[in-house]
């Protein structure tokens, strides 16, 4: 059973701290505090500093991205004894560790498609969720493997195509919680209650949801642009450029993104 050290003590980093179990060795941070807590809150690994954390097969990076490489820095420093390197950026590449790879190790990048703002409901809701790796070969078969025995489901990306990646899972979930605001917004301005809108919001919601895992985003597509129906689409537009000049081009341009959906099986 491979060793695991974890430097960062934020909630990816106790995440993480929980579901290893008794895998984690050490657990590092900044704030000395912040690694002592989540040793408390969980029960396993010790904290200390991260000049006296002791060798480990694996090292988890879970500090911010703006950290990730001068944590590894700091790591290439003070461990003489090479081993695997894995952050947990959904955006960074494993090469922002590159003073590690410079001294030997395999570096990964995992990114786990999970909302981390509480570690406890985190490390319960874990298995299952979909984890993107990409880096040096033998780091991912390796972590792959630790991975799974957590109850994830990894796959593969392509290290050149990161950005790209994380920006889906953007559009994914961050944009359309944006476009909810908006809806609430335009809502409220048709003289709806936030009750009421808030009751709009999770029906429509759960039907997209169901509709677009069972059939796909082409298949689940509804409205008037779907439909082809151009009169209304144009009318519907100006009506929500004048309301707001910001929303009416999004309209515009996501009218033309659906009809094309509906149309070829592609947005864009």
């Amino acid at each position: 059973m491979p060793t695991v050290n974890i430097i960062g003590a934020g909630r990816v980093g106790r995440t993480f701290l929980r579901l290893l179990g008794t895998r984690a060795q050490d657990i590092g941070s900044a704030n000395r505090a912040s690694a002592k807590a989540a040793v408390r809150e969980t029960g396993h690994g010790h904290a200390c500093d991260l000049g006296a954390m002791r060798p480990a097969d694996i090292w988890f990076l879970t500090v911010p991205d703006t950290q990730i490489g001068s944590a590894a820095e700091a790591l290439a420093e003070t461990q003489s004894l090479s081993a695997i390197a894995v952050h947990c950026s959904g955006f960074h590449t494993a090469d922002i560790m590159a003073p590690l790879r410079a001294k030997g190790w395999q570096l990964a990048s995992a990114h786990p498609n999970l909302s981390f703002a509480d570690p406890v409901s985190a490390a319960a809701s874990f298995p299952g969720t979909p984890c993107g790796l990409e880096g040096d070969a033998e780091a991912i078969d390796i972590i792959e493997s630790l991975l799974s025995d957590l109850g994830a489901t990894p796959f593969r990306i392509e290290s050149d195509k990161k950005a790209i990646y994380h920006a889906a899972a953007v559009f994914s979930n961050n944009f359309a919680t944006v476009l909810q605001a908006i809806a609430r917004e335009a809502w409220a301005e048709a003289g709806v209650s936030d009750e009421v809108a808030a009751g709009l919001n999770e029906n429509l919601l759960k039907a997209t949801l169901a509709n677009v895992t069972r059939f796909g985003p082409a298949e689940a597509l509804t409205g008037p642009a779907a439909r082809g129906d151009a009169e209304v689409v144009m009318a519907q537009g100006r009506a929500v450029a004048d309301w707001n000049a910001t929303a009416g081009n999004l309209y515009r341009d996501f009218s033309d993104m659906a009809e094309r959906l509906k149309r070829s099986g592609k947005a864009l």
